[in-house]
């Protein structure tokens, strides 16, 4: 009855167990009763919302399990939605992963005895998605593999970009850029004869942009990421929380769309790799202004991520590496847990560590490695490491006296290119008198 749901939905934030026994009640009720179908879903939702909520993963895991009965007696459009909200309940369970990693492999085996296909298939493609984000590569991929012959006979396009794009990922994250390309390259190709969303193509514009930042080409990265931004701006609403527990607009797949929340926080992604190419190509200055114009930039603009990425671009203009590490312990937790900003920080750090020790020893011919790390702010060996590895490197030409704890610099030879000019010229000869000799053999 309607208000069994109601009261069920007042006990919810006081008492959750009498919220979730009245919702069983309710879903779990005989054919019988006067429950209508509209009463089951509102149940079985709230209560999917309500484990979230209490960060139980085991029971969303059991009621899942538990309603596929529920699930056989709606429409195959209808379960397919309802499992896919489930499923994507997980994620606001900390630690819920693996749950829901095992809890979408259960229902991909369900859906094959059901014989629902296009369900199965979506549910694999979800299934791809969560063994990425759980660095399970192997089984990513040969998920793919076996998804892709099928998709490929079914001539399914939206869920042909879908996969290609998972693939691209995946290979992304094991450094085999090529093929990751390549994968990319397929998904906008079967995105070119079909209409896209632009959730999707906001997801095809964000690998795109990766991928340029990965091969160094930082100013097409920023317009892909910038494209990115954009698309997602429609979709992004001022921030409201509803704490309806009935509400049914958990994430979806790529091509359905999904929250606001999530459009919000693939925007704010998109906006720190924007922040990041600026930095990369040297032109920090730039940053104040993009956050100055724009009402997407200015939404992000106290944001720690992009405070972070701004105390970045401020260290980087003053050459300072002082700065640099305190802003990389301060903002630890936002520069360090996304991939591509880690690896390009990483290099950025390396490359300013080396032009503080090159305009260091610049005067010197013989040199304390104690005093460049004093002058550096750095200890010793990490100093003597990279001084090592740039002698290796040939950025300067010199050799470090580890008995007497001295760096030694020598002159940097010029090249006597006499060696190579003598053999262009003996080559030229040698033309010379085979083109005579072909001459003389006509006469």
């Amino acid at each position: 009855m309607a208000s069994q749901l109601e009261q069920a939905k007042r006990l919810a934030k006081e008492a959750p167990q009498q919220a979730i026994e009245l919702y069983s009640s309710v879903l779990f009720a005989d054919s019988t009763s006067s429950y209508t179908v509209a009463d089951r879903e509102v149940a079985l939702l709230s209560m999917a919302a309500l484990f979230e909520r209490m960060q139980d993963a085991v029971a969303l895991t059991k009621l899942i399990n538990g309603s596929q009965g529920y699930l056989t007696s709606v429409s195959k459009a209808k379960s397919s939605k309802l499992i896919r909200t489930l499923v994507d309940r997980f994620n606001g369970i900390e630690g819920g992963l693996q749950p829901q990693i095992a809890t979408c492999q259960g229902m991909v085996e369900w859906a094959r005895g059901e014989n629902r296909e296009y369900l199965r298939q979506a549910l694999e493609t979800r299934l791809i998605s969560l063994y990425l984000d759980n660095r399970m590569y192997t089984e990513a991929l040969s998920l793919i593999s076996l998804l892709l012959s099928e998709l490929k006979k079914l001539d399914d396009k939206m869920q042909l970009v879908e996969v290609h794009l998972l693939e691209s990922r995946v290979y992304m994250a094991i450094k085999n850029l090529p093929k990751s390309r390549a994968a990319l390259t397929s998904a906008r190709t079967a995105a070119n004869s079909i209409y896209t969303p632009p959730p999707l193509q906001a997801h095809l514009d964000l690998q795109s942009g990766t991928l340029h930042a990965e091969e160094g080409d930082f100013k097409t990265a920023y317009s892909y990421f910038f494209e990115t931004m954009e698309g997602l701006s429609v979709y992004v609403t001022p921030k409201s929380v509803d704490e309806d527990l009935a509400s049914t607009s958990a994430a979806g797949d790529l091509s359905s769309g999904g929250s606001p929340a999530n459009f919000e926080q693939r925007q704010l992604q998109a906006f720190a790799y924007m922040l990041l190419c600026k930095i990369m190509i040297q032109q920090p200055d730039d940053i104040t202004a993009l956050l100055a114009t724009g009402k997407t930039a200015s939404k992000f603009r106290d944001h720690r991520a992009v405070a972070a990425l701004q105390a970045v671009a401020k260290a980087q203009k003053q050459r300072s590496l002082a700065d640099f590490e305190r802003v990389l312990s301060e903002y630890r937790e936002e520069l360090q847990n996304d991939e591509l900003i880690r690896n390009h920080l990483t290099a950025l750090y390396d490359t300013l560590l080396e032009q503080n020790l090159v305009r260091l020893i610049e005067p010197y011919s013989r040199v304390e490695i104690a005093h460049i790390a004093k002058l550096i702010g750095l200890p010793i060996r990490v100093v003597e490491n990279k001084l090592s590895q740039m002698i290796l490197d040939k950025v300067f030409c010199g050799i470090l006296d580890q008995g007497n704890g001295c760096l030694v610099v020598f002159p940097e030879t010029k090249h006597d290119s006499t060696y190579e000019t003598t053999l262009d010229t003996i080559k030229s000869l040698s033309n010379v008198v085979e083109s005579l000799y072909v001459k003389a053999a006509t006469l």
